[in-house]
């Protein structure tokens, strides 16, 4: 049996670390079980089960991912580094220790990337899906190509000269630019110029092809067609290269108007100082001294790149026309009590408490569940939470249609969700045109709950139906982010929403949460509580363990509390997708806790956590939470997040046996994590069945929500097999 298998195989002996486990060495750091992770997604790249362009598709996602890292954490690191900071994280290394492990673990991600896209290239190229370069065109592709270069790339283009009169121009983060040694060729007068790649057109140009598909990287047009741009000069040497800034916000503590102070910032944003630049290998020495000096980046932070820069485009070659390269399509299911009921949520939810797992049940009924409330006569008041939005948000539009019909309508709309505060505030300006109460929260917490509320006249009552989710109000990531969506129209629950709403729109804090805690007030302080109480359990001789899940584990006191936890006898199964800086399996410190990651079709998202309340798990007796904070210090102490309990024993239920139960029995998709942080992934021989959450719950219905169907045909945990 598998280690792998948290629901069946038992806990692994533990091992001796050799450190003082009262001191720093208890914790792993943070950045570095960041990169492990996003080399486990890099990982599922090489990873043969998976189809060919969904491979391409997760090495696009390890390279933004490691973009924004840099942009955000190294760019934090490196300001503490230049300020003087030597205050040392939780395990113990300075920020300058941090900055040069990074580096080094970084560097090496950088290569593997390179490496496993030559794979995926020359399997592409297998499949008749091909990454031209300019030795490849043909005269008829060249004809093709200068039409498309004059029409449709030609007048985005600003060709920059580099002298005296012409200043270096700015590159925002993420700019990519090519960088030119000319020479005039009736005089041989020299000319440095910079050609910034336009972000507003596809990377990858499509040639005509007899069957199968051709693509042109845009940078390759562009060398191919300096003639038209630079008239008279040839090229003796040329470079590309790729700029990432720091892009950090900073705001100030006492600002009058917070939409004004963000719209300042953001344009702050853009000139952040370089964290870091690509550069291709071989660069003419000049022109990569030019570019650093510059760009004030040290060889430090110069990266040579012998490959293609900016990986993060190659998802625009995960092609829709090659379903059979792509993951077999999968429809989520709309819950069988919203069928029973014609369509009628509300009338649902009276029914009965209802959970929905996204994406295997459809993140529709969440719109649904305001479009209708816009649409109700009866419905007097909505209110709502934004972190997270699309573009064109269908939560945004029911809003602006509810208060444009003199519905009462409240939206917190959170400013500080990192790259996404553009956004917010173009919905905010959209919902205040349509009359909303536009709210912004607080300015130092950011608003990380999941809320929505709608109250409706029935009879001579209000009755309040609440949303309580783990996941962004998206419905774009809400069909690749494993999340939780619950609703209810149980008094307590609507009184304790109502209370946080007042919290974040009025600074009153909330007293008498019946079922409900919130951060910064009572999260940790009662997680913590729990966890005790959980070892004061396995004290007395009961039974007791603990199943938690989530994305991030780094919260000092948090781990602290389930290492005394472990000492005093608790079994603790963690499923932490991403970034754990506790060390599971340590003799005397954490021998009752093991943690797997799962990383998969699905971005696992949930939070979740399970005690087993001096009865064991899965038992009716445990209680149960779902939340919309990870174990971190910024999400317990600086965000306001809430956590629900259940009391619901058919979501309680489909929350232990179903869902919980589940990602412990994966194996297919899991990594177990060593006392020394690094994670293997779990061996499955060819040929042998390896169980797969995801597929099961694409398989299988739900628990909650089956209304007429019943709970009769839900199966154990088995799906068919590949």
């Amino acid at each position: 049996m598998t280690q792998a298998d948290f629901l069946k195989a038992d806990f692994p002996d533990p091992v001796t670390l050799d450190a003082d486990l009262s001191g720093p060495a208890r914790y792993f750091n943070r950045e570095l079980s960041w990169l492990g992770f996003n080399w486990r997604v890099l990982e599922e790249a090489e990873n043969p089960r998976v189809p060919l362009l969904e491979r391409l598709r997760f090495l696009s996602i390890s390279a933004t991912n490691l973009d924004e890292f840099y942009t955000v954490r190294v760019a934090g690191l490196r300001e503490l580094v230049h300020e003087g900071n030597v205050t040392p994280s939780n395990d113990g290394l300075t920020p300058a220790q941090q900055l040069s492990l990074i580096n080094a673990d970084a560097r090496n991600l950088l290569a593997r990337q390179q490496k496993v896209f030559v794979t995926l290239r020359a399997e592409m190229e297998d499949q008749s899906i091909t990454i031209l370069t300019r030795d490849d065109l043909t005269d008829e592709d060249r004809v093709f190509l200068k039409n498309v270069f004059f029409k449709q790339v030609f007048p985005v283009l600003s060709p920059l000269a580099i002298d005296p009169a012409h200043p270096f121009p700015f590159l925002p983060n993420e700019g990519f630019a090519l960088a030119l040694e000319l020479e005039r060729i009736n005089d041989k007068r020299a000319l440095r110029a910079l050609l910034p790649v336009p972000q507003q057109i596809d990377r990858y140009i499509a040639v005509p092809s007899g069957d199968g598909h051709r693509f042109l990287p845009l940078e390759d047009l562009l060398m191919d067609n300096l003639g038209g741009l630079f008239p008279g000069y040839k090229v003796k040497g040329s470079c590309a290269f790729r700029v990432l800034r720091d892009s950090d916000l900073e705001v100030e503590d006492e600002a009058e108007d917070l939409v004004r102070e963000f719209e300042v910032a953001l344009k702050r944003r853009r000139r952040g100082e370089v964290v870091s630049m690509r550069v291709s290998g071989g660069a003419p020495a000049g022109l990569r001294k030019l570019i650093m000096d510059e760009l004030h980046v040290t060889e430090a932070e110069v990266v040579e790149i012998n490959g293609v820069i900016g990986l993060a485009d190659l998802k625009e070659l995960v092609l829709d026309a090659r379903p059979d390269l792509l993951w077999p399509a999968f429809a989520p299911r709309i819950p069988e009590r919203v069928q029973d009921h014609d369509g009628d949520l509300f009338a649902a939810i009276r029914r009965k408490d209802m959970l929905l797992h996204h994406p295997y049940e459809t993140f529709d009924m969440v719109v649904r569940f305001l479009r209708q409330a816009a649409n109700d006569p009866n419905v007097v008041a909505i209110k709502q939470t934004l972190y997270r939005t699309s573009k064109r948000s269908p939560i945004v539009e029911a809003l602006c249609e509810a208060a444009e019909d003199g519905k009462s309508v409240t939206a917190l709309v959170e400013l500080k969700a990192r790259f996404d505060e553009a956004a917010n505030i173009r919905q905010s300006r959209r919902l205040e045109r349509a009359g909303a109460h536009v709210v912004y929260g607080f300015l130092d917490l950011k608003t990380h709950a999941k809320i929505s509320t709608v109250v409706r006249r029935e009879g001579d009552e209000l009755v309040t139906y609440t949303h309580y989710g783990t996941g962004n109000y998206h419905p774009i990531t809400a069909k690749i982010y494993t999340d939780l969506s619950f609703f209810t129209c149980d008094a307590a629950l609507g009184r304790d929403a109502t209370k946080v709403f007042n919290y974040l729109s009025g600074y009153v804090q909330p007293e008498n949460l019946e079922n409900l805690s919130i951060s910064p007030l009572t999260l940790k302080s009662e997680l913590i509580n729990m966890i005790a109480a959980e070892a004061e359990h396995a004290r007395a001789g009961k039974p007791a363990e603990i199943w938690a899940k989530m994305n991030s584990l780094v919260e000092a006191d948090v781990i602290d509390a389930l290492y005394e936890a472990s000492q005093a006898g608790v079994k603790i199964s963690l499923v932490v997708r991403g970034i754990c800086g506790l060390r599971p399996g340590i003799k005397g410190l954490s021998e009752n806790i093991r943690v797997k990651s799962i990383v998969g079709r699905f971005l696992e998202h949930s939070r979740i956590v399970c005690f087993g309340n001096g009865k064991g798990l899965p038992s009716k007796k445990a209680r149960v939470f779902f939340s919309s904070a990870d174990w971190m210090g910024r999400n317990l102490n600086r965000r306001v997040e809430t956590m629900v309990e259940v009391t619901n024993n058919t979501v309680k239920a489909q929350i232990v046996s179903q869902i919980m139960a589940a990602n412990l029995a994966d194996v297919a998709q899991s990594w177990v994590m060593g006392a020394d942080g690094t994670f293997a992934r779990a061996q499955v021989e060819d040929g042998t069945f390896a169980f797969n959450c995801h597929r099961f719950f694409m398989e299988n219905p739900s628990l909650s929500g089956r209304g007429s169907a019943g709970a009769s045909d839900v199966p154990k945990l088995t799906h068919t097999d590949d």
